[in-house]
């Protein structure tokens, strides 16, 4: 027997409105029950598990020890600059000259994620 990943849990201040801002990166829709004030709402992602916010009274307080690390579709660096625009906050820049690397970002409620290099920014690394 084995155990399947039902969801990515994460604990944040405002569950729908971080909810909302995930929404927009991953270009996913919420839940159709979620709504404003909602404790728990979801991230329906096209692939795996959902994406879970749990409202809690704490604030973080510490570094992610489980952070999620994106692929985009276009460009690492036009993904960071979206991501940006969209209220996330370049934490620790790990992008090397040589195009190698990746963007540690945070979200509106400073939950670490990785933006990895894109497939073509890899192709064009290996032509």
């Amino acid at each position: 027997m084995v155990s399947v990943v039902q969801n990515v849990a994460i604990d944040c201040a405002d569950a729908y409105e971080l909810a909302r801002f995930w929404s927009r990166v991953t270009d996913r829709p919420l839940h159709p029950e979620d709504g404003p004030g909602d404790r728990e709402t979801q991230v329906l992602l096209a692939e795996g598990p959902v994406l879970h916010f749990n409202q809690v009274p704490e604030p973080k307080k510490i570094k992610n020890r489980v952070h999620l690390c994106l692929r985009p579709e276009t460009s690492r660096e036009r993904e960071v600059e979206r991501l940006l625009g969209l209220g996330a906050t370049l934490v620790t820049d790990q992008r090397n000259p040589d195009g190698s690397g990746w963007a540690v970002l945070a979200d509106p409620e400073g939950n670490e994620f990785c933006v990895l290099r894109s497939e073509s920014d890899r192709a064009a690394m290996n032509a």
